[in-house]
């Protein structure tokens, strides 16, 4: 996996295609280079006040969270985001000195200990937590302040204090001991909508949180101590409009390529990094008349050359794009057809008549002009292409390319 420091990386396609050839039926590349241009790019698009944090949760959205981490700090990004401690954990491991947000909720006193302990910084989402914390932190001696973010409800009804309470919340956590806000943030529920009806009232909701918050604190900030940073967008509010980008924006799925919403894709250019590749492990001939996978939910309606591939929903490969879903071969499109299964897939390849077992089978990505992205997928199962990009199983190796 690229969260490993022993995760090969390969200099040109001769000698990745010789890795994958011997060690693997299949696997995800991760494009680097692509990575890279991406976060550039999108700090590029902000402002110079505007600092990016590059949100690396979930193993950074199945791309491989320290390898992801390293060159989106490289390329400019600034703070990471990640949703549980084990996530954080992991990159101060493999020695990652960046400020890490916890973006989740954090309670028992043992999660508080490895936060501090870790140098990872918290969402207080509650009155409740922030008595926690600093109680935890009272109990371990903590002799310093912990850098904390409030979290506000603006309308997305997940996690956070009512925006309405806001002033009152702030107020208490800077009275107690062991804590220092570093940020206010909110969430927005529905940035990748044409409709902006709903964004604009959590915008209009969050600025007047903040005016309550300010001036509540009007005797605070007269003593010249530093009013914490604000952020509220994701990728979808980063594309949309600049008013919404404040200190920071926290970006997820732009920085890995693709777009949250159809009508942002003229923002800014933007290249898939993952790639999901697999190996052909047999073809043969089958007659007309012949079912194909569990159940004979295809019929072979002609003689016909079938290619077995090692990749099933196992690996990721969601068994409800059974007969539905296309690949590519030398360039070309070919059908899957019949049940996809647990560790294989069928192909119709009669079209590629001299196809030879070992050959490279791309399911999402590029070959010659033809290309296959995550939101193909998506839009045939009704879903988003956060998930499909979640999806990706750890048996399939991440295989890091330039």
């Amino acid at each position: 996996m690229l969260s490993r420091k022993q995760t090969p990386i390969f200099a040109d396609n001769q000698e990745r295609d010789t890795y994958a050839w011997f060690s693997q039926r299949a696997w995800v590349e991760i494009d680097l280079g692509a990575l890279s241009g991406n976060v550039k790019q999108l700090v590029k698009f902000l402002s110079p006040r505007t600092q990016l944090m590059a949100v690396v949760k979930a193993d950074a959205y199945g791309h491989g969270s320290v390898v992801v981490a390293k060159i989106a700090l490289e390329a400019g990004a600034v703070w990471l985001g990640v949703a549980t401690v084990p996530e954080g954990i992991e990159l101060r491991e493999d020695g990652i000195k960046a400020p890490i947000l916890i973006l989740g909720a954090t309670n028992t006193p043992e999660q508080i200990q490895a936060i501090a302990h870790w140098q990872l910084q918290p969402t207080l989402c509650s009155p409740k937590q922030a008595l926690e914390f600093s109680n935890t932190l009272e109990t371990i001696n903590y002799n310093s302040s912990l850098p904390v973010h409030i979290k506000l409800d603006t309308g997305m009804s997940r996690l956070g204090t009512n925006w309405q309470q806001a002033a009152e919340f702030v107020q208490l956590v800077q009275g107690l001991p062991h804590l220092e806000i570093a940020s206010i943030y909110s969430h927005l529920a529905t940035a990748d909508s044409p409709d902006a009806t709903v964004m604009a009232e959590q915008h209009r909701r969050f600025e007047e949180a903040i005016s309550t918050i300010g001036y509540a604190n009007a005797q605070i900030k007269a003593k010249g101590i530093k009013i914490p940073s604000l952020h509220l967008a994701n990728s979808a509010a980063t594309l949309t409009d600049s008013r919404l980008h404040y200190d920071m924006v926290r970006v997820g799925l732009a920085m890995y390529g693709l777009y949250p919403a159809t009508h942002l894709h003229n923002q800014i250019k933007l290249e898939p990094v993952l790639q999901l590749k697999a190996r052909v492990t047999q073809v043969k001939t089958i007659a007309a008349g012949t079912g194909v996978s569990y159940g004979h939910h295809f019929i072979a309606p002609r003689e016909m050359r079938l290619a077995v591939v090692g990749i099933g929903y196992a690996d990721g490969v969601p068994r409800h794009l059974s007969n539905q879903m296309e690949v590519l071969i030398r360039g070309q499109r070919v059908p899957q057809i019949g049940a996809i299964t647990m560790d294989q897939i069928m192909l119709d390849v009669s079209s590629i008549p001299d196809l030879q077992e070992g050959e490279i089978v791309t399911l999402l990505g590029k070959q010659g002009k033809e290309q296959i992205s995550a939101d193909d997928w998506a839009n045939r199962l009704n879903t988003i292409s956060w998930e499909i990009l979640c999806g990706f199983k750890h048996r399939l190796p991440r295989v890091a390319v330039m």
